[in-house]
């Protein structure tokens, strides 16, 4: 075997291999590939060092394929693109591996309760972003061989979380390094990885958990599963609609009735101030005054009862929010979409099979966040002990196996007061 090092040496090995207990001798199967024990010791998998390694997974997650491997070329280690690939796609999968064992053991009740996010004030935004993914419909054969492969690309939705730790002025503190993850595999799947980081990193321990989304109903419909799953006091729990999508549908309201110009104006900046000062009840009675000749299909009504909803939940307390001291808005995920997923994954002309994007979320995750260097060392440490690299799982249905909890929470007024913590 020749093994690349990272200054550019390729050193020629000769070496035992290990093959996997269950070889079929039809190709790698399931339990995946065999082991060269010499080199395993030092981490060498694929002819690649563990710098080699986490260098091209870094600047690929960083990167497209040709500066990235334009860049590695410049330090000295030449590699050809389907190499440059490889090598960070292993990376991603095996970090993607990681992660799905470590989920599985938070499903059986077996992962530790961590401390990193205990006696504080945290909190939880999640969003979806837009990826476009190219599946494969059709292989055609010429002579034997596989010539041409058809295939099918659509806009996919990646399902993003960010969780970070909050300062007395609801902004995420200077210097800390948040937590990003997100999959393709759907809601449920995005829920569950919540609840197991909020474990993992001890959220049940924390002060205060604020969840701020925008108005998506996949989001709020789910939340109660992750706070039963997690073991967190209902009352330590906040929920937040962003102020822009709430003063958005404020906005889209009166633009639905037929008012002049500069009373229209006049009117959004009468309620955009009574909605931050927490009265949004004020808000709701005075569009419904305003919409009383208005037919019931009318999309003012919509906007009316999308507002109700939210308020009802107590999300719309604006200046309880602002003396709380937790975000008023879901500033953090939307500039996290724009980061790991726009500036990388999303562009004109670029579309992903599944497997590649979800693994260059990940290395482009982990940078970004600060985490890189702490993500690669657990996975290291799980790749030591199996190779297998297989991350798919299968979510639960959550909204079927929700139980909801006994609160302590009571309705005051246009919101909800939680024990504790008001």
């Amino acid at each position: 075997m020749v093994v690349r090092l990272l200054g550019g040496l390729a050193v020629t090995v000769m070496t035992l291999y290990c093959s996997p207990r269950g070889r079929t001798g039809k190709g790698r199967g399931p339990e995946g590939s065999g082991l060269y024990p010499e080199l395993a010791a030092y981490r060498i998998t694929e002819g690649s060092s563990p710098n080699v390694q986490a260098e091209v997974g870094r600047l690929v997650g960083l990167l497209p394929i040709e500066q990235a491997r334009a860049e590695l070329t410049r330090r000295g280690l030449e590699k050809d693109e389907k190499a440059v690939r490889r090598i960070a796609g292993e990376l991603g999968a095996q970090i993607l591996a990681a992660r799905t064992r470590d989920l599985m053991r938070f499903r059986g009740d077996e992962l530790p309760v961590g401390n990193e996010f205990a006696g504080k004030s945290i909190a939880a935004e999640i969003d979806g972003g837009r990826v476009r993914v190219r599946t494969v419909v059709k292989k055609s054969r010429v002579g034997g061989k596989t010539k041409r492969k058809k295939f099918r690309v659509e806009w996919r939705e990646p399902k993003v979380v960010i969780l970070f730790e909050v300062d007395r002025k609801g902004r995420m503190v200077r210097g800390s390094r948040p937590l990003i993850d997100g999959t393709l595999q759907g809601p449920d799947a995005l829920i569950e990885l919540v609840a197991f980081h909020l474990h993992r990193m001890g959220a049940a321990k924390a002060t205060v958990l604020t969840f701020a989304a925008d108005g998506a109903p996949w989001i709020w419909k789910r939340l109660d599963w992750i706070i039963a799953r997690v073991g967190i006091e209902r009352c330590r729990v906040v929920e937040v609609l962003d102020w822009c999508h709430a003063v958005h549908h404020v906005s889209v309201a009166l633009a639905s009735l037929p008012l002049a110009e500069d009373e229209r104006k006049g009117l959004y900046k009468r309620l955009r101030g009574l909605l931050k000062k927490g009265k949004s009840r004020d808000v709701i009675a005075e569009l419904e005054t305003l919409a009383v000749d208005e037919a019931e299909e009318s999309s003012v009504w919509r906007e009316i009862c999308y507002l109700t909803k939210h308020s009802d939940a107590g999300r719309l307390r604006y200046n309880w929010f602002r003396c709380r001291g937790v975000p008023m808005g879901s500033g953090a995920i939307e500039s996290t979409i724009r980061r790991v997923l726009n500036l990388r994954l999303k562009g004109s002309g670029i579309y992903w099979t599944e497997e590649n994007a979800e693994a260059i979320f990940q290395l482009r995750a982990a940078v970004i966040s600060g985490r890189w260097e702490e993500v690669l060392e657990h996975t290291r440490d799980a790749m030591a002990r199996d190779r297998r690299t297989d991350w798919r799982w299968t979510p639960p249905q959550c909204l079927t196996r929700l139980r909801l909890r006994p609160t302590r929470c009571k309705e005051i007024g246009s919101g909800r007061a939680y024990d504790g913590v008001c």
